[in-house]
Parts: C-alpha cells; sequence; structure tokens
C-alpha cells in the first residue's frame, strides 16, 4: 500500500483509538455473560469468535528458525493464556474462544516416558505436526502442558478459567479423518480405538472404521509420496524414523479420499479416512431421513435415530462419544473440519445428541459449498457455516479492485432466509494474512509476500461485522495486523504456519511478555487494535440492538443507471476507472434497524464504508421513501451520531425522501445512529 494512504488513514484511527475505553463497554467489571440457547442467544447478542493457535498464542521465544526445534523456537502453553490474557480477549469483545490444535495430534517429539508412541515424520506435516491429524481424542496436545503427565487437568483448568471469564469454549472436531498413527491411550475402558475390530481384508464393510485398499497390485501396503526437497520430512534433518516408510498393510485410503497405496504429495497422506456407512460407489449404508425433517428441530432429528440406533454405522457412535466427552469437560461447542465431507445424516445424528445433552453448544462448521448449506443447517442442524465462497471472496476480490461493491448486496440476498446462520471473517488459519501482499496478490498479480498495511481491509471488516445477525470470527494477530512473513518448515509466508513451532511476531509485541496491554506494539498496530476493540464490541449489538435487528441495502437506491453499468461491468472484469466523487463500486451503503413498537421508536442505524485506497467520496446518500415511510420519519432534520470513527451528519427528510450528505476519506466508514 502506497505511504501517502497510510498517512491518510493515521489520524482517523488515532481518533479512534484515544476514544476506545480499554474495558469492554459491554460487560461490566467481573459480569459473566448469560447461557443462552441458540435461538435466545441470536436474540441477546452477536457471538464474536476469537480463534486462537493454542501452539503459538502463548510462545514469547522470538527466534523463528526454520524447521527450529520445540527448544529453539518455544511453545505455547495453555498455562500461558492466564487471566490477564482472557481478560484482553474479552475486552476486544469477543465472546467465544476457539482453541484450536488441543486434541493431542500427531507431532515430532519423545513423550514416550508418558506412555506415547512416537510419530514417523514420514507421515507428519512439519515438526509440530498439523492439529487437523488427530492421533487422540482422549486427550490433549502434550506440547501445551507445562507437565505433560497433567496436560488434561492443566486444560481444563483453562475451561475454567475462560468460563470465569465469561466466554464460552470451542475445539475442533475433524470427523473426517484422523492421523495414520491413530492410538488413543487415554480413552475410557469400555470404548474400543477406531480401527480396532475393522475386518481389513475389505475395501468395505459398514462397521468398519476406515477404507482399506485391497487392490492386490497395491498389496504391498502404504508407501510415503514423493516428496519434493521442500518437503522432505524435517526440512531434510536426520530422524531415526525417518526412512521414507511407514508401515501399513492393508494401506488405509488417504484423508481427502485417494484410494491410493502410494498417494500424491498433494494428498492428505498424514492422514486416514474415516468411514460413515459411505459404500465405495457412493451409495448409503444407513436410514435416510423421512421427508420434511428439514423443518423439525432438534429433538424430532434425536428421536428419530434413537429409533434407528441398531442400524447406525460404528464410525457414527465412535464421534458422538468423543463429543459428549468434551462437552461433560466443560467444552462449549465445536468447530468441525471439512464437515461437507461427511454426510449430512450423520451431522443431524451427531447435533441432534449434541442438543439433546447440552442444548445451549454452540456447533460451527467448515463448508464451501453453497449449494448444501441449506442441507447442512436444516438437515445437519448445524448453527453456523463459513460464509467463504460468496462474502468473503467478494470482499477480498472488492479489496483488490477487482468486483463491485455492488455484489455485496447480492451476495446477502442469496442467504437472505439463513443469513444469521452464516460466520463472517477475514481471516482464519487456512487463509492468507490480510498484512501479507500475498492476500490479494492471486487476485492483483502480485507475488511478493512482504508485509503491507492492513488498514486497507477495515472498510471489508466493518462491513463483515455489521451486515447481519451472523457471527463474527477473528483469528489471533489479526486485530495487531500480523503479516506472517517468514518461511518457518513446512509452512509459508503469506499464513501462521499451523505446522511448525514459531513465534507471531505482532502479536507478541502486543503479548509484551505476558502483560497483553500493547507494551511493545507499534503505534500503528495499537491503533488497529482499538479500532478492531470498538466495532467488535459495537457488533455484538448489546449496546446496539439495531445490529440484531433488520437489515437491509440501500446500495441500489444509491447506484444510477450509469454507475450500475459500471459496478456490472467491475463485477465482469471489464475496463472501469470509477468515478472521483460521488457513490460508486469503492461504497458500499446498508442500513440495520429495530422495529418500532408502541412504546419505542428503536435504534436506527445507517451504516457506510468507503473501499478506495486513494479517493476521498463525497455523495448525498438517499432513503427511499418507503423507509422513511416505515421509520415513521416527517419532514425535519435529523442529527446522526458516527458510534464507530468521527464522521459528522445529519438525515435531511423532505417530501418524504431522506439524504444524508456525506464525505468519506479513503478507507474510512461511519456507522451513524439516528436521534429521534
Amino acid at each position: 500500500m502506497a505511504a501517502s494512504v497510510i498517512s491518510t488513514q493515521a489520524t482517523a484511527l488515532d481518533s479512534v483509538a484515544a476514544k476506545t475505553l480499554l474495558a469492554n463497554p459491554n460487560v461490566a467489571e467481573g459480569e459473566i455473560l448469560p447461557a443462552h440457547n441458540n435461538a435466545e442467544q441470536a436474540n441477546k447478542f452477536k457471538p464474536v469468535v476469537y480463534q486462537i493457535f493454542t501452539r503459538l498464542y502463548g510462545n514469547k521465544n522470538t527466534t523463528n528458525k526454520p524447521w527450529g526445534t520445540i527448544r529453539e523456537n518455544g511453545v505455547g502453553k495453555f498455562n500461558d493464556i492466564d487471566d490477564t490474557a482472557l481478560k484482553s480477549i474479552k475486552d476486544l469483545g469477543v465472546t467465544h474462544v476457539w482453541y484450536t490444535g488441543v486434541p493431542h495430534h500427531a507431532l515430532i517429539g519423545d513423550y514416550s516416558a508418558i506412555g506415547v508412541s512416537n510419530d514417523d515424520p514420514d507421515v507428519v506435516k512439519g515438526r509440530a505436526g498439523s492439529p487437523y491429524a488427530v492421533k487422540d481424542y482422549y486427550n490433549v496436545n502434550p506440547d501445551l502442558a507445562v507437565d505433560p503427565t497433567k496436560r488434561l487437568q492443566e486444560f481444563q483448568a483453562l475451561i475454567e478459567r475462560t468460563h470465569k471469564q465469561g466466554l464460552k469454549v470451542i475445539i475442533d472436531i475433524v470427523p473426517n479423518h484422523v492421523a495414520r498413527n491413530y492410538h488413543s491411550i487415554t480413552k475410557p475402558d469400555d470404548l474400543r480405538d477406531f480401527g480396532e475390530d475393522d475386518n481389513q481384508t475389505l475395501e468395505y464393510a459398514k462397521h468398519n472404521n476406515f477404507y482399506y485398499v485391497t487392490d492386490k497390485q497395491q498389496s504391498s501396503g502404504f508407501q510415503v509420496p514423493d516428496l519434493p526437497d521442500s518437503l522432505k520430512p524435517l526440512g531434510g534433518e536426520s530422524h531415526p524414523l525417518s526412512d521414507g516408510q511407514f508401515k501399513e498393510i492393508p494401506a488405509k485410503w488417504t484423508g481427502n479420499g485417494s484410494r491410493l497405496a502410494k498417494p500424491d504429495m498433494n494428498d492428505w497422506y498424514e492422514t486416514v479416512k474415516i468411514n460413515y456407512g459411505v459404500r465405495p460407489d457412493g451409495s448409503h449404508d444407513f436410514p435416510a431421513l423421512p421427508p420434511g425433517y428439514a423443518n423439525l428441530g432438534a429433538e424430532q432429528h434425536y428421536a428419530f435415530w434413537q429409533q434407528h440406533s441398531h442400524e447406525l454405522p460404528n464410525s457414527w457412535i465412535k464421534f458422538n462419544q468423543i463429543a459428549q466427552y468434551w462437552l461433560a469437560m466443560g467444552v462449549d461447542g465445536f468447530r468441525y473440519d471439512m464437515a461437507e465431507m461427511v454426510p449430512v445424516e450423520f451431522w443431524s445424528y451427531l447435533n441432534s445428541h449434541i442438543k439433546h445433552s447440552h442444548p445451549e453448544a454452540f456447533i460451527l462448521a467448515e463448508v464451501y459449498n453453497p449449494a448444501l448449506y441449506r442441507d447442512y443447517i436444516e438437515l445437519g442442524k448445524m448453527d453456523y457455516l463459513y460464509d467463504k465462497v460468496d462474502l468473503y471472496d467478494t470482499l477480498k476480490a472488492i479489496m483488490a479492485g477487482q468486483k463491485s461493491t455492488a455484489q455485496i448486496a447480492v451476495d446477502q440476498a442469496k442467504v437472505q432466509d439463513i443469513d444469521s446462520h452464516m460466520l463472517h471473517f477475514l481471516e482464519n488459519h487456512d487463509e492468507q494474512r490480510i498484512a501479507n501482499a500475498a492476500f490479494l496478490g492471486a487476485l492483483t498479480g502480485n507475488s511478493s509476500t512482504d508485509a503491507v498495511d492492513p488498514r486497507y481491509a477495515l472498510p471489508a471488516m466493518v462491513v463483515s461485522a455489521t451486515l447481519s445477525t451472523s457471527p463474527t470470527l477473528i483469528y489471533f494477530g489479526q486485530e495487531v495486523g500480523e503479516a506472517a512473513t517468514q518461511n518457518l518448515g513446512f509452512g509459508h509466508a503469506s499464513r501462521t504456519s499451523i505446522f511448525d513451532y514459531a513465534g507471531v511476531p505482532a502479536h507478541q509485541r502486543w503479548m509484551n511478555q505476558g502483560k497483553f496491554d500493547g507494551g511493545q506494539s507499534t503505534a500503528a498496530e495499537v491503533a488497529l487494535h482499538a479500532y478492531y476493540q470498538k466495532l467488535l464490541n459495537l457488533s455484538t449489538g448489546k449496546n446496539a440492538p439495531a445490529l440484531l435487528g433488520q437489515y437491509d441495502s440501500l446500495d441500489a437506491a444509491n447506484r444510477s443507471t450509469e454507475s450500475a453499468a459500471k459496478a456490472s461491468n467491475k463485477a465482469n472484469n471489464k475496463t472501469n476507472n470509477g468515478s472521483a466523487t460521488g457513490y460508486d463500486d469503492s461504497t458500499f451503503a446498508f442500513i440495520r434497524f429495530e422495529a418500532n413498537t408502541a412504546d419505542n421508536k428503536g435504534q436506527k442505524l445507517i451504516i457506510v464504508s468507503n473501499f478506495s485506497q486513494t479517493q476521498t467520496k463525497s455523495f448525498s446518500l438517499k432513503l427511499p421513501q418507503a423507509l422513511i415511510a416505515q421509520w415513521q420519519l416527517t419532514d425535519a432534520s435529523y442529527p446522526l451520531k458516527d458510534l464507530l470513527e468521527d464522521h459528522e451528519a445529519q438525515l435531511v427528510v423532505e417530501q418524504g425522501e431522506g439524504q444524508v450528505k456525506l464525505q468519506l476519506a479513503p478507507l474510512s466508514s461511519a456507522i451513524f445512529e439516528l436521534a429521534h
């Protein structure tokens, strides 16, 4: 980003920082957020989920040696996430903490002294290992404990600390696959391990937990894929188990569905796929939900599966046991990895059982196919799905200058009936960091992985956090502009590595050796954090109830025929230089409001953003007559208060139509509250 643009934003952001309270204005000191079921929750507040990569969050070591060991690069512990850390998270406006990488996954480290088998580097990605290659679902990653023999107790203590701060706890469940070396040493005595009772002579059997490669031409068993030097185990370092072999006879299907004994380097070769009763030809070996069950609640789904419990594949039972184990420990919900790779009927079974025992549980799923959204919500009983393929991708393209803001309203209309279920985000562990040039590089042709100023994404963040009643997800470090510019081993620059032992520089500066006060942060990082804090606290709706109310776009009413044509050109990658002023394909406006009642006119918000990195936008925002009538406003001037930045404006109603004259600096937004 050009230095002039960075300078343009600095004054406004510093002003926001100066006005932002250090404490969370939505929650009084010591207050515990009330527990609600999801229906109540949607009416009380919007969830803000803060994703912590647990291994990295508390690490104070700044060495960051590529392929560095745990001794060289350090590792964060459960105990590092103490009351001070959790209070700083809560002050940000967060309601739920997603602790990523908690279940014990395959890693390169010697814990044989506590009965844990060593993992083979040939089937482990990185040195620290992928959190999505779970090795033991009934325990936690020993790296995260000060005393590995008490690792589960240390995690339980973290759950208790998190709850004490009024925050909910989410962990991952990865239903589609497990580590090749899966073996639980801590499961309850009355439970059987995955694959323990499988008939390995069959490619498929209903109650087999895995699929097996039974092709006689591949009878020699699993073979490690051919890897380039850049992906060699441990960077090519010698290791007693790193010999290019891993004994698995017969070979199992790989996690992404590869049926080859020797999968490709791009396959998820460190994992094996779970069998849910889907035959190799794709047909189902389990009961189908009767017609009409999309309109029934979780309890009716639970009753259906109770009647058919004797017909269920064994893997279904095992994953319900896992979910109930963690819920009983105090976990408040789950994020499901690659949920669409598992049949929706299984989700109906699992989630209805979860809601039966824990009605308030928070259930988030990674689903990328919009055609499946409603099935996974209505039949699968998911609470929330990623809104990536439409909204995230659109906002990214707008920031890159490849699409018009008009597409935002189009995307929102697509999910109007399920908008409260669509979780919004700009970063997570799978995506490139906003502050890295590669985030937009694939769209702009820029191959750099250098740091850029992350404030170019603030208009997108404002829209993402306030557009609907859906939750907002923030990835740790996003709020201070972490850029992930280092290649650390198996993980590469632009994404914070999920495979390596590492420190996260911008986050470490904010962490300030455990004070979590920004004491080592730059002025720009402090200002960015303050902006996120103000926005996210607003977004919950606790002090801005209109954000729990209705939405309507102002885009069509303010986009002239000419600008609409330009927007269409922009959306289709045709030449369009835009306009230096006026409402155009770099601006977006919408409203959020409470309905009027006999004794309460309800809060009314007008939200407008300028995505342009270089141009100030001056225009008169139109509020149509139908809206003015719905809001029951008479001809007059109404003061507007900007709840986010420091813009001054008023709504003028003449002959039943509203106008708001605005001037928005580059990358500026306003959340105007109408004063009745």
